[in-house]
């Protein structure tokens, strides 16, 4: 609820809508309650406050009946009762009076700290919530209009500040209705003083002194008084700033906010460089910070310089002094230098001096001189590179923020480099929508503030949508190749401002530059010099700005790193740079591959991850490039991208590399073969399916790559005791690796319907995991032992199991599996009956599958909303998310596979709930079919077999309903206690036959072996 008492009570709801409060009384009340809000009011103060010192009998009971109304007007529990009086439980920024206050004071500190445009647009923003005068007879209604009146006089020192000023004519209305308020008077004389209207500033004066005589008999303040001197002497008003020759700016000025609050934070400094690479608005930035300052501020620009000679000359120019107005020079050959020393000696002045890289040396040299020279001198540059003296403050400006793929529109509004691209389009063509390719143009630009201006511009020419197709088929340096032609000519394109970074740099620093654009996504130090060469030419580049050093790794904006990538080709230098950085990483995956295994495991994940788009990039040339060495880095990044979400990235090039082996791998090569098969699953082709399994039963040898046999097991199912990936040679002595051996043993043993051997051996896999830290493979342990838990109807435990599990795989960043575990206990909250604890898990992981391109992972979630619709009897929207799930399952291989016979279950009970036999019999027919040939035959044979029970209830056969569910237990091994569907179907039969004759029926099937119910449910 919004509530507005600055000017006629208002209350709102959070869409906006008017609320009605009842009457005068009712609102009175109100007010009262949000004068004080979140503090309880007394009855007696409420009763004060409506009828003053003559209340009626009975007033308290009026109070009373009155808070009732209001009650009913208000959402529930927002008005509460304590023994100290009434409670309105409301934020206080849901209050317009509150936040004018938090924003009056906001306002003050910053026009106390300097910071005046930050101060103007807060106070604006705190005015604004006035919609009136504060009601008459409302508490504290005097004091809050001496606040809004101080926030106006506030508002105005904050405008006269700036360069645009402030409004004389409201000025003069402010004044005039405030007349004893000598500061408005002041600031009236100021405004017309700095517009030129010397002898209005004087009559002003004159006026006041006039009207404080006549109303109160006293003369005007020291402080007034002493500005109506200054004006007299003609001296420059308080908060006047001279400024020489400052460009003036043709367009906004978007985000960069932070980098202006560090250089308002620096106004002690007496030398700050603003550094980056070229585009990146250093110059713009350094106009807008000094447009805050109130010293004289002298602006130059070096950009046209060829001679470092030439900068006092420049300097001397624009400050407007002539040879004969300076001192006497020292005798001897002119010095411009030492002139502007005499110049500048006794002043105070910010000067800005502007392109300094080219000229970097002697500009440097100049600035100590006059910095050593002139106390009142403070410097503010820009260039690519620092000046290097002692005591420069260096603000460093990276490209503008750029929204992540996938960001709403709206929301990517909220990013600078949108914004800019949007402000610059309109100038262009009025009317330009916000599209989304609008966030795609900034990512592809880096967000880069001059190639974004440069796209903006092309919108007279091209579409949104042509100028990133050109983007992507032409590249930026073609398409941005037109710019302002007034622009020196190093400024006027793309290429130019990359081109003119590069021509500054020396034969070494070019080399290395080359050679680094091999990285993508940035590199650490020590693969710089693996790869590239010195790192003490990497630092100059770094204060170059063509690269960018952060946090221990160097990074180079794709805009200049395909520039330099040219350059690279040039040196013909390309494919043994690209072979070293292949080998750099492929070394970097096998030296993390062990640690992945251990406890250490999040710090090499977060290692690779850093590397994530190098690795990418390697894998991506070799499959080109050297093939054999691209098959050794994907086995050897299996595990990293099975355990940091990441499995789909390592599809498409393990097709392409399946392309070039066909069915052989090479040799040596086998295991690696096997895990790229693994890998592109499900778009193998049959006969390298078969070529991997017949690799895998040929294995006589530790496996190199222990992550082989869950990826096997993931894609194919856990393998037979004994047989295949089981061989006790293949796993070897690892702890690791045993505790994956005794993981796959107690699966087996559970989709066998050994429930009990299961558990104990997964209680063992869990506990050998937590001795080598490994959290996967806890991970696992946990989830299938709340399965376990689930079947019992344990639902405490289960939850606890499967809480720990997702935390775990959250830890990893394992997406995949926590959408299994999240659907796997949706399933459970659903049969626990938690509804609306099942939705959330299910819209969970909804939104974590979006992350990943995987369509299978949807099986699992379409089913678990179907069931959840089913069981809120939405049968239509039940059918469609089934139908989902069968076209989404089989596409993961055995995972997914055994999903099918449960969604044909499904669909069976959703057939019966409608009263359709033939179909119901058809769906579990089908579901039957497809159980008797799923890896888990036993597990999926239980809950088909309860889906029959079902249909056995729904054709009046209760007594073979009631053994069905029998020999679901013998089956699974445990009772799916509390399901549903299970729970209906037994009372319905129970119903028919008695308690009695049902209980037999059950313990018959459930007393049946394994073997036997197989054969039952045949």
């Amino acid at each position: 609820m919004q509530f507005g008492i600055l000017g006629p009570l208002e209350v709102r709801t959070e869409e906006g809508e008017p609320v009605s409060v009842g009457g005068p009384r009712s609102r009175a009340l109100l007010v009262l309650l949000l004068l004080d809000v979140g503090r309880p009011v007394s009855v007696d103060r409420l009763i004060d406050g409506q009828y003053g010192d003559d209340p009626p009998v009975g007033a308290a009971n009026a109070i009373q009946a009155q808070v009732s109304r209001l009650r009913r007007g208000l959402p529930p529990g927002l008005i509460t009762f304590h023994r100290a009086g009434y409670r309105l439980a409301v934020d206080p920024e849901d209050i317009d009076a509150y936040r004018f206050e938090r924003l009056a004071r906001e306002g003050h500190r910053l026009l106390t700290a300097g910071r005046h445009e930050h101060a103007a647009k807060v106070l604006k923003a705190g005015l604004a919530l006035w919609r009136g005068p504060a009601p008459a007879g409302m508490p504290q209604a005097a004091r809050l209009e001496e606040l809004r009146l101080a926030a106006r006089e506030e508002l105005v020192e904050a405008e006269l500040a700036l360069p645009e000023g402030t409004s004389i004519a409201e000025l003069r209305q402010l004044a005039a209705e405030n007349p004893l308020r000598e500061r408005l008077w002041g600031q009236l004389m100021r405004a017309l003083h700095a517009s030129g209207q010397q002898a209005a500033a004087l009559a002003v004066f004159d006026e006041v002194r006039r009207l404080l005589a006549d109303e109160l008999g006293a003369d005007p303040s020291p402080e007034l008084a002493a500005l109506h001197l200054a004006i007299l002497r003609g001296a420059e008003r308080p908060g006047q700033t001279v400024r020489h020759r400052l460009p003036a700016q043709l367009t906004g000025f978007v985000g960069r906010e932070a980098e202006l609050d560090r250089i308002d934070s620096l106004r002690d400094s007496r030398l700050i460089t603003l550094t980056g690479t070229g585009g990146t608005g250093k110059t713009r930035l350094a106009i807008e910070a000094v447009r805050r300052r109130t010293r004289d501020v002298c602006f130059v620009d070096l950009s046209p310089l060829d001679d470092g000679d030439q900068i006092p000359l420049v300097v001397l120019g624009a400050l407007g002094l002539r040879e004969a107005g300076l001192r006497p020079p020292m005798p001897g050959r002119f010095d411009p230098a030492g002139r502007l020393v005499a110049a500048l000696a006794d002043q105070e002045l910010l000067l800005v001096l502007d392109n300094c890289e080219h000229v970097i040396a002697p500009a440097a040299a100049l600035v100590r001189r006059l910095l050593d020279a002139c106390p009142g001198l403070a410097v503010l540059a820009t260039s690519r590179e620092p000046l290097g003296l002692t005591g420069e403050v260096l603000v460093p400006l990276s490209p503008l923020a750029v929204p992540p793929p996938g960001t709403d529109l709206d929301d990517a509004l909220g990013y600078p480099s949108v914004r800019l691209f949007m402000e610059r389009a309109a100038a262009v063509r009025p009317g330009s929508a916000m599209r989304a390719e609008v966030s795609e143009i900034c990512g592809m630009l880096d967000g880069l503030p001059l190639a974004i201006e440069l796209a903006a511009a092309r919108l007279r020419s091209f579409t949104i949508e042509e100028i990133v197709a050109r983007l992507k088929e032409y590249g930026r340096f073609t398409l941005l190749s037109r710019g302002d032609r007034t622009a020196a000519a190093r400024h006027r394109t793309l290429h130019a401002v990359v081109d003119w970074s590069w021509s500054l740099l020396s034969p070494e620093e070019q080399a290395l530059a080359a050679r680094f654009s091999v990285f993508s996504g940035g590199s650490s130090l020590e693969a710089v010099e693996r790869v590239c060469g010195s790192g003490e030419v990497l630092a100059d580049l770094v204060d170059k700005s063509l690269i960018e050093a952060d946090d221990g790794r160097y990074r180079m904006l794709d805009t200049i790193r395909l520039f330099c990538a040219e350059r690279l080709v040039e040196a013909g230098e390309r494919e043994r740079v690209r072979a070293e950085h292949a080998a750099y990483f492929l070394e970097l995956a096998q030296r993390a591959d062990p640690w992945l295994r251990r406890a250490e495991q999040l710090e090499w994940l977060a290692l690779l991850s850093a590397e994530q788009s190098n690795l990418r990039a390697a894998l991506g040339r070799a499959v080109s490039d050297d093939p054999e060495t691209a098959l050794r880095l994907i086995a050897a990044l299996a595990a990293y991208q099975w355990l940091s979400g990441r499995r789909e990235q390592a599809v498409s090039p393990a097709l392409r590399l399946l392309e070039r082996f066909g069915t052989e791998p090479p040799e040596g090569l086998e295991e690696e073969y096997v895990l790229c098969v693994l890998q592109a699953v499900p778009h193998v082709l049959p006969a390298q399916w078969a070529r991997a399994e017949e690799v895998i039963r040929s294995l006589d040898r530790e496996l190199r790559h222990p992550f082989t046999s869950v990826l096997w097991g993931m894609v194919a199912g856990p393998p037979a005791p004994g047989s295949g990936l089981m061989r006790e040679r293949l796993l070897g002595s690892d702890p690791w690796n045993r505790a994956v051996a005794m993981l796959g043993a107690s699966l087996v043993h559970l989709l066998d319907g050994h429930v009990a051997e299961a558990e104990r051996e997964l209680e063992s896999t869990l506990a050998s995991f937590r001795s080598v830290g490994e959290r996967w493979g806890m991970a696992q342990g946990l989830d299938w032992l709340g399965v376990i838990a689930g079947w019992r109807g344990d639902w405490a435990r289960a939850r606890r199991l499967w809480g720990e599990a997702l935390d775990l795989h959250e830890q990893l960043g394992a997406v995949d599996e926590m959408v299994d575990v999240l659907c796997r206990r949706a399933d459970g909250l659903l049969r626990e009956g938690d509804v609306l604890a099942a939705r959330a898990d299910l819209r969970r992981a909804t939104e974590l599958a979006r992350r990943t391109s995987a369509s299978h992972r949807s099986s699992p979630i379409e089913l678990g909303r179907g069931e959840l619709a089913r069981r809120c009897h939405d049968h239509t929207r039940a059918r469609e998310h089934y139908a989902a799930a069968l076209d989404a399952a089989g596409a993961g291989g055995y995972a997914t596979e055994s999903i099918a016979p449960l969604v044909l279950t499904a669909l069976g009970r959703l057939a019966e709930a409608e009263g359709d036999r033939a179909e119901a019999r058809r769906r579990h027919g089908e579901a039957l079919a497809l159980a008797r040939t799923s890896p888990a035959v036993t597990t999926d044979l239980a809950q088909v077999t309860e889906g029959y029970a079902g249909l056995a209830l729904f054709e009046g056969a209760a007594e073979r309903a009631a053994f069905l569910l029998g020999v679901g237990v013998a089956l699974r091994g445990a009772a799916v206690t509390g399901d549903p569907d299970v729970a209906r179907v037994a009372a319905g039969a129970t119903e028919l036959i008695g308690a009695e004759a049902f209980a037999a029926e059950f313990a018959r099937g459930a007393a049946l072996s394994r073997d036997d119910a197989l054969t039952a449910i045949s």
